[in-house]
């Protein structure tokens, strides 16, 4: 009865009827505690947490005898930081108390508030208890039921890097070290010789010295597999938000999709902890989550992905084939009409030796969601001052003992999101320190101490550390793209009217996202002059798609003699 999660339950006045709509849905996969009164609440709390008890949920009835709801879940993360919190409003104070409760969610007191059910199956209740619940398990509660599993030694650099990869892909596994008993017959059938770290995934194939291209090759299927003589529609590289809605409406429209990604579907997107100003989700979603569902849905409507490797080189096709371009990656090629660019961006290095010589051993590029329960009660820096690092720095406070923002700049509002910001004020654990830079760094194996520079005054200062997070800023990923593709001086894609005029074909730019490379375009955060959100990128991906159909209506009309 222990191992079971607990949802605790503060009832008020409908106490009754919150127990009974908890017990009927929930009873068998968690322990349900209901209390009565918000004192009664933060004391059964504290006695779960000191009997190693794992609360998933805090569910609160809006007025209590002693107190509001809001009261009580803004005192919660100072006894549990992880539980998500929810406030349970009657209909007939749901109109008066808006505004409180609003007011209360923008300041992060709580996760959402949600009308008790007046009747049987109320799914709108039920759906966000449901996505608040499926969020804590995969980042606090780890899945019970898992498709892959990993053996490696503690500590292992690279076995970090796949758990990571698994994490951002939304693909639930077992962490297992060779001295497991359940990791005796995983080693055996990987065979003689086997090296850590040992992968086995959802199809039984075992993986010896594992690494996270192999795995993730071995999830969507090899590049080995395109069939000889296939030309697709449309080609895309990358898989994050610009690519993937790219995927879903060209597939949608019947157009032969293929999508190729070096790393985990999602992109930097798909690490961020929680995404809560993404149209159509109004308490948020989580980066997994949003790529995932993406990737289903795309190819549910027939797309392919291929995974693992990089593109490096795109062409256009030999003489005989003059419209055909060319995407290669190491040991493939893929044929196809049209190319779309979605490779995003990476993370500028810190360029400070000893902490890079760290990377995987409590340094980390990216979000590395997969590495916070790791920080427990632990010193940890995030590298940073965008919406990624924001997102970051308020899922470390779940864990860690103190999170510490670093920026050049003099504060978050001009590069972060007004309600990160907001958030970031109002969780304690969290400080930010301004004009200060990571000067140096190092540990015997693992980051143990940092030295700041203070850019104002030059002071430089030695603090311990178990963790740095650099999320620094946007490079575009495009040094494998041709000459011919116009780029501007930081390296970002030009498109549109934005390529040089030498480039124009009869005083005519190109369309508003094709590069200067007919029938190639650019979408998302490589693109020059993208907003760098999610939101945007995935409406870029969806926008070049009339643009695709009609280069291919030339292409038709050109082949035809039209």
């Amino acid at each position: 009865m222990k191992d079971r999660p607990v949802i605790l339950l503060v009832g008020g006045e409908h106490a009754g009827t919150i127990e009974q709509e908890f017990r009927a849905r929930y009873d068998r996969d968690y322990r349900i505690e209901p209390v009565v009164g918000a004192a009664a609440g933060l004391d059964r709390a504290r006695d779960l947490v000191a009997d190693g008890a794992q609360i998933a949920m805090i569910a609160a009835e809006h007025l209590l005898d002693d107190g509001t709801a809001i009261d009580l879940l803004h005192q919660v993360p100072a006894v549990v930081a992880t539980a998500r919190r929810v406030a349970l409003v009657p209909f007939e104070i749901f109109a008066d108390s808006l505004d409180d409760l609003r007011a209360a969610t923008l300041r992060r007191d709580m996760d959402t508030f949600v009308v008790v059910p007046r009747g049987p199956r109320d799914e709108e209740f039920h759906t966000a208890l449901i996505e608040l619940l499926s969020e804590w398990n995969w980042s606090v509660g780890r899945p019970v039921v898992t498709v892959s599993d990993l053996v490696a030694e503690p500590g292992d650099r690279d076995a970090a890097a796949i758990r990571d990869l698994l994490e951002r892909l939304g693909f639930p596994y077992r962490s297992l070290t060779p001295a497991d008993d359940d990791a005796a017959a995983i080693l055996e059938a990987a065979g003689p010789g086997a090296q850590l770290p040992v992968v086995r995934t959802h199809t039984g194939r075992t993986l010896s010295a594992a690494t996270p291209s192999a795995v993730t090759e071995s999830i969507y299927g090899g590049f080995d597999t395109i069939p000889d003589g296939v030309i697709a529609d449309v080609a895309i590289v990358g898989a994050g938000p610009a690519g993937l809605a790219t995927a879903v409406y060209a597939a949608s429209e019947g157009l032969a999709t293929v999508v190729i990604e070096r790393d985990a579907i999602g992109g930097q997107a798909g690490s961020s902890s929680m995404i809560r100003n993404y149209l159509g989700f109004p308490r948020g979603i989580s980066g997994m989550r949003l790529a995932q569902r993406s990737r289903i849905q795309a190819s549910r409507f027939g797309a392919r992905f291929f995974t693992g490797r990089p593109a490096v080189r795109v062409e256009p096709g030999p003489p005989h084939e003059p419209e055909h371009h060319h995407v290669h990656v190491p040991g493939a090629q893929m044929c196809a009409r049209t190319v779309v660019l979605a490779s995003g961006v990476t993370y500028r290095r810190l360029g400070v030796p000893g902490v890079d010589d760290l990377v995987g051993a409590g340094v980390y590029y990216g979000a590395a969601t997969s590495m916070a329960r790791e920080m427990q009660d632990r010193d940890v820096y995030v590298v940073g001052g965008g919406n990624s690092a924001g997102q970051a720095a308020v899922h470390l406070a779940k864990f860690a003992g103190g999170v510490t923002i670093l920026v050049r700049r003099a504060g978050l509002a001009e590069t972060m999101s007004d309600y990160l910001v907001r958030e970031i004020e109002a969780t304690p654990t969290i400080q930010v320190r301004t004009r200060t830079v990571v000067a140096d760094g190092g540990g015997e194996g693992w980051l143990q101490w940092l030295r700041l520079r203070d850019l104002d005054t030059g002071e430089i200062t030695k603090t311990s550390a178990d963790g740095l997070f650099c999320l620094l800023g946007a490079e575009p990923d495009c040094t494998w793209l041709p000459a011919g593709v116009a780029r501007d001086e930081r390296g970002f894609v030009l498109t549109g009217r934005d390529v040089p005029r030498e480039s124009w074909v009869e005083g005519h730019p190109p369309a508003s996202l094709e590069t200067t490379l007919p029938g190639v375009f650019a979408v998302g955060d490589v693109r020059a002059g993208s907003m760098k959100r999610v939101a945007s990128a995935s409406g870029e991906g969806a926008s070049v798609l009339p643009l695709v159909h009609a280069h291919l209506a030339r292409l038709r009309a050109r082949e035809f003699g039209g």
